[in-house]
């Protein structure tokens, strides 16, 4: 009897991070636009530091938009104010932060996770039933690793590990190539808002590339198995 076939890897998609959000009624106005020119599965909010009465008239304002394209709003960081302004789960920084913030996100909410400086913090959060990892945002000093090494992360947690990945893309050629090295999902942010084309033109381009990576190797990471 012949080892059952792994089907193939679905295409990854795209996770929108917005710039750092005072007005939430500005973005509100772009982002329907955005958002139709590309299959995002999330947009993550980044939030400008204010008062949480604040904090939660921007999220109930973006939040309806978001949800409305057929995406899920994360909040970066703030788990606490996810269920009270409608937001679809949080994006937490670091295992400490991921595990602080699990019990009032699951099972209702989406928990995922960066900050994990090693193999083993990867692993740890893995364990935690959390939603997936993200791999190469910078750090507190805007330091990140090669996109060689981030690559290679991703290589190695799609091929060993359930939970979803997500590479963080600085650039279009990243997003091309973290799609090939077996990222679920490529996270995009400041490179789109700053594009000269427009945000919607930006984010239709980072797609196409995600689909040129992916096509390059779809397959590739079952070749061999079964």
């Amino acid at each position: 009897m012949s080892a059952k076939p792994v089907p193939p890897r679905p295409a990854p998609r795209l996770y929108l991070a917005t710039p750092v959000v005072d007005d939430a009624a500005a973005l509100a106005a772009v982002l329907p636009d955005v958002l139709a020119r590309a299959d995002v599965a999330a947009v993550l909010l980044r939030l400008a530091e204010a008062d949480p009465r604040t904090l939660l008239s921007r999220i109930k304002t973006l939040a309806p938009v978001v949800q409305a394209s057929g995406a899920a709003l994360l909040l970066d960081g703030h788990a606490d104010l996810v269920a009270r302004g409608g937001a679809d789960g949080a994006h937490l920084n670091g295992i400490d932060a991921l595990q602080e913030a699990l019990p009032g996100l699951k099972p209702d909410r989406i928990a995922g996770v960066g900050g994990l400086q090693t193999r083993h913090d990867a692993m740890l959060a893995g364990e935690t039933g959390v939603d997936y990892v993200l791999f190469g945002e910078p750090d507190s000093r805007s330091q990140r690793p090669s996109p060689e090494a981030i690559a290679e992360r991703l290589n190695w947690w799609a091929e060993l590990f359930e939970p979803p990945c997500v590479g963080y893309a600085a650039t279009r050629d990243e997003a091309g190539e973290f799609a090939a090295a077996g990222a679920d999902f490529i996270l995009v942010g400041d490179f789109i808002w700053a594009d000269q084309a427009g945000a919607a033109a930006a984010l239709s381009d980072a797609g196409g590339a995600i689909r040129q990576g992916y096509a390059a190797t779809s397959g590739h990471h079952h070749a061999g198995q079964g």
